[in-house]
């Protein structure tokens, strides 16, 4: 049986030009992604990346704007349902209390996700794991020269 996998994430840039990854173990694989994941069931996307955003960081986000749809087929790593990602720009309502990391997969005791900024011109393809996120880090980069 296959099905579709719908997914929401936030990218969140501080004032130091540098953008919020979430490092996990979880399914006996370890993974970077971006802050957000599955909607639910009766959920719109951006209650389903507010969610999300409290869940993980603790954090009440505020939705800028959409920044990208994938376009591409994409198998999900971790079942058989085809993954379709919806990627916004996101601030945070008030400043995240969150222990940062420095060190990828730097888990504190008893948690398998932790939470690192990356300067977006130094982010590369090979610091996020899914190949969803591999092409937001093309665009947030493209974006960022840009300006």
């Amino acid at each position: 049986m296959s099905y579709f996998n719908i997914r929401v994430y936030g990218l969140l840039i501080n004032q130091h030009q540098e953008v919020l990854l979430s490092d996990e173990f979880e399914v006996g694989r370890y993974f970077t992604k971006f802050p957000g994941g599955g909607l639910e069931l009766g959920e719109g996307l951006i209650d389903g990346l507010k969610r999300e955003f409290m869940e993980e960081c603790e954090a009440e986000v505020e939705v800028i704007n959409h920044f990208y749809t994938t376009d591409f087929y994409e198998k999900s790593s971790f079942n058989e349902s085809q993954v379709i990602s919806v990627y916004y720009l996101v601030k945070a309502v008030h400043p995240l209390q969150l222990n940062f990391k420095i060190k990828v997969f730097d888990f504190d005791e008893g948690l398998s996700q932790s939470f690192r900024w990356k300067k977006i011109n130094e982010l590369t393809q090979d610091d996020v794991t899914f190949r969803t996120d591999k092409t937001v880090v093309e665009l947030l980069k493209a974006l960022v020269y840009e300006k």
